[in-house]
């Protein structure tokens, strides 16, 4: 679980995604790639874990983040600005690819490119949906981003869907299981883009990753 935020650094969170966000762009080849801007934070997660509803929640911007009427077929990253001083970048949710094989590699490619020569990547954030835990997938995805030394860190999507015993379980199971990994920065969000739960949470911490630059 992620340590307790003072009333300050939430309202630092507060403020910055209080800033007008917009969609940038999508990128499907390196060379589309925009210059970077101020901080980036990067979003992975399985299909249907819940990025397009995190980030609209984070920034207060209905339907800024759209997801794929069909899960896995969404082969680029999706660039969005916030308040001019942050920008959020959401990869292609894995796990259910439906794609040829030949153009699965070529993208995991393009992934692989980009998170290990993006230079202003600050963190990633790998969302893992509270009602499934960590699944082989999620475990490939953090062994790309061990192997590109970008720090990365969990946030725990759905939490109102399991029970409140479950609540504060689950946090304590995936911390144990990231143990092992060295880019996982210590610390699990647990939030729900429906209630709001630890969404000021999240916004305090990436607005502390966005004042030490």
């Amino acid at each position: 679980m992620s340590e307790p935020f003072t009333p300050d650094q939430i309202d630092a969170g507060r403020r910055l995604f209080g800033g007008p966000s917009r969609f940038l762009l999508g990128v499907a080849r390196l060379e589309q790639l925009p210059p970077v801007h101020g901080v980036e934070i990067a979003f992975a997660g399985r299909s249907n874990a819940g990025k397009s509803s995190l980030i609209n929640a984070l920034t207060g911007v209905n339907g800024l983040a759209r997801a794929s009427n069909t899960p896995g077929r969404t082969r680029e990253l999706n660039f969005f600005d916030v308040n001019g001083r942050l920008t959020l970048v959401d990869m292609p949710g894995y796990g259910f690819a439906k794609a040829p094989k030949s153009e699965v590699k070529a993208w995991q490619s393009v992934l692989r490119a980009y998170l290990r020569g993006r230079p202003g990547l600050t963190r990633a954030f790998v969302l893992v949906d509270a009602r499934h835990g960590i699944l082989k997938a999620d475990e490939e995805m953090f062994e790309l981003l061990d192997e590109s030394a970008v720090t990365y860190q969990l946030v725990l999507t759905k939490i109102d869907k399991i029970k409140p015993a479950e609540q504060a379980a689950v946090p304590l199971k995936v911390t144990s299981a990231l143990a092992k990994h060295p880019a996982a920065f210590p610390g699990v969000h647990s939030t729900s883009s429906e209630t709001g739960a630890g969404i000021p949470e999240l916004r305090a911490e990436i607005a502390g990753l966005v004042e030490t630059l």
